[in-house]
């Protein structure tokens, strides 16, 4: 029963954890920014391909013999899709948040060396010979 209960608190503290939900965020703004990528395609970018393709129902398909048809502009307007997802994403999160860690490392690189315990200690067995020897 005891191993059940610190299963249970195990699980709870790991869902109360900032970066299950920070995880669970980003999942639902990144599916809620898909759809509304694949709309806009859908609405615009697939008519524009259809009607740069010919127009008209047949506009950006290849039919085969037998019946068949490629749906080409379907291809075009997913592709698309996933270049401006890609885009946005690199250029809203991974460079800026390139362009911070490297301005962390700058910081970081600037700051000067702290002593070491030994150079410390060092540094005050002289201070203290020194204020032995102004007293003789």
């Amino acid at each position: 029963m005891e191993e059940r209960k610190q299963a249970v608190k195990g699980f709870r503290d790991f869902l109360l954890r900032g970066n299950v939900i920070e995880l669970a965020v980003a999942v639902v703004v990144g599916s809620a920014f898909a759809a509304l990528v694949k709309q806009f395609a859908d609405s615009f970018i697939y008519p524009l391909v259809k009607l740069f393709s010919g127009g008209g129902i047949r506009g950006g398909q290849i039919v085969l013999p037998k019946g068949v048809t490629m749906d080409w502009a379907a291809f075009v307007n997913a592709l698309i899709a996933f270049l401006i997802t890609a885009a946005v994403t690199y250029f809203v999160f991974v460079l800026p948040t390139q362009k911070l860690l490297e301005r962390r490392k700058k910081e970081e690189a600037v700051e000067p060396a702290k002593p070491s315990e030994a150079e410390l200690l060092a540094e005050i067995r002289d201070l203290l010979r020194d204020r032995q020897m102004e007293r003789r």
